[in-house]
């Protein structure tokens, strides 16, 4: 197995042809022998944040909506939180960084340690034991480091060329990459 690629993000490369991850963004929360687990942090939804979560909606970041998390579960959230303060967390996992996942169905006031910011996510992106590593080695994913910014990107939509743009290798060459290459 590769060393673990938690707290690292998955740039679906132009060969991905699975359409629930075309030009997405997926920052990696679990990755060990058992599977992979991350969220697509760039597929917003129309759905504002207070509508299902109304206590939680003070603490969404622009666009304050749901995000499409993936194709598993999506009737199930995941609420991704930046912490304030590095006291004792209570309904806070903490994952890497100062990002950890919340436990929406507590009051926000109730979880420690206190968070700022919260970007909540339908469903999430999973893969059983050694699938992910068959996805990157057929070429499927580009490993790259995450920006602490990516997570609370204010245009989602333009994550995929933002984070490919930035890089100095041969990534950066899909920057640009054409939305169908047989058009080009």
């Amino acid at each position: 197995m590769r060393a673990s690629l938690r707290g690292r993000l998955l740039v679906a490369t132009p060969d991905l042809e699975d359409p629930n991850f075309f030009r997405t963004v997926v920052l990696v929360l679990e990755h060990h022998e058992e599977g992979a687990l991350g969220v697509v942090l760039n597929r917003s939804t129309g759905t504002e944040v207070g509508q299902p979560l109304p206590a939680w909606a003070d603490l969404a970041v622009p666009p304050t909506v749901v995000f499409s998390g993936g194709p598993v579960q999506p009737d199930a959230a995941i609420g991704l939180a930046r912490r304030a303060d590095p006291s004792d967390a209570d309904g806070f996992a903490p994952l890497f960084d100062d990002l950890g996942t919340v436990d929406l169905a507590r009051d926000p006031d109730a979880v420690t340690p206190r968070v700022d910011r919260l970007r909540v996510f339908a469903g999430y992106a999973g893969w059983a034991p050694g699938q992910l590593e068959r996805e990157l080695d057929a070429g499927g994913w580009f490993d790259l480091p995450v920006d602490r910014a990516d997570p609370w990107t204010a245009e989602p939509e333009a994550l995929w060329r933002a984070v490919l743009r930035r890089q100095r290798g041969k990534e950066r060459l899909f920057a640009d990459f054409p939305l169908d290459a047989k058009l080009n």
